[in-house]
């Protein structure tokens, strides 16, 4: 597609695929010159002249490196999507307004109506067949308020020391002082992975029980941490499986261990490959009725290695389910 051949096209763009594409591209390869946009370089500045005027900050350097590059503005100017793009960003909306975050979800419904009141009408079909056969299965899991994930994440980007309370699984509560290294979302829950300057290690915090103090302006900057094996994430998601629990299971399944997997989620515990085709799982629970029910969802046979108190309930349900199936 040849881009923006005048500036009125670049205002033309609502209902308009033409001036919808041509601010797009514009936007999106403004950096690379006006010869990959194949248009002279009087159009080029005709255009961006005509993006500042729309609210775009656009800032331009001369000499053998030169060009336009965009920049951050003092209000936030019009979006140009794309049509993929405009559908991602209505599916992302639906899926934060039912989220984990608290205090997005009224934003992220009003951006949704914003947006679906000016896609275009050959992008409608498209959004509507992915609101209607698309439903929450989300658990439930804890809320994270929105304006403590925004401090977290600022002073982990910013490489500042964050001060805050946190509220241990006991209920006891102790002041932190830590370098944020990275905050990772296992569809329940927000962890944040964070090096613990009083204990000189990394710990795990549960978002969701943190309460930051008030923002310092002196905070100390550190030097950013290469992260427990090289992985964020993983690190996590290890230490989580392996929190402390009431109880501790061992469960054999009677299918493959990526079956398993498939169908449960990265923090529910090890899963074990078998020499037999099965796969094993070891995970814990603060409720082994909890487990129980589960368990049932694999719709796999299983056999219960630990613990003891797990096979007893199995076999008082099992009484019960039986004497529930008779047919008076």
């Amino acid at each position: 597609m040849r881009v923006v051949h005048h500036a009125e096209q670049v205002a033309e763009r609502v209902d308009d695929r033409g001036g919808d594409e041509a601010v797009a591209t514009v936007l999106d390869r403004l950096v690379r010159g006006g010869a990959e946009l194949e248009v002279t370089t009087r159009t080029v500045r005709s255009d961006v002249d005509r993006l500042r005027q729309l609210g775009y900050r656009v800032d331009a350097s001369t000499g053998p490196g030169g060009g336009y590059r965009l920049g951050p503005g003092n209000a936030l100017p019009p979006l140009a999507l794309d049509d993929d793009e405009a559908v991602a960003v209505a599916v992302g909306l639906r899926a934060a307004a039912a989220g984990s975050v608290a205090g997005i979800e009224d934003a992220s419904l009003r951006a949704l109506t914003k947006l679906e009141r000016t896609l275009p009408g050959r992008l409608r079909p498209r959004v509507d067949a992915l609101k209607s056969a698309t439903v929450s299965a989300a658990d439930g899991g804890p809320t994270v308020d929105l304006d403590t994930l925004t401090r977290i994440a600022g002073a982990a980007h910013g490489q500042e020391r964050l001060r805050f309370t946190y509220a241990a699984h006991g209920g006891e509560a102790s002041v932190r002082d830590v370098e944020p290294h990275t905050l990772v979302y296992t569809g329940r829950r927000w962890y944040l992975l964070a090096w613990d300057t009083d204990r000189r290690d990394w710990r795990t915090f549960r978002a969701d029980r943190i309460t930051p103090l008030p923002a310092d302006a002196t905070a100390p900057r550190f030097v950013r941490r290469e992260p427990p094996g090289g992985d964020a994430a993983a690190h996590v998601l290890r230490g989580v499986t392996a929190a402390p629990l009431r109880y501790r299971a061992r469960i054999r399944f009677a299918a493959a261990a990526a079956v398993i997997a498939g169908r449960s989620t990265p923090t529910s515990g090890r899963i074990t490959e078998l020499a037999d085709g099965g796969c094993e799982l070891a995970t814990g629970t603060d409720s082994l009725y909890d487990l129980v029910t589960y368990l049932g969802k694999f719709e796999v046979p299983f056999t219960v290695l630990e613990p003891p108190e797990l096979r007893d309930i199995l076999r008082s349900l099992a009484g019960r389910y039986l004497d529930a199936a008779e047919v008076v």
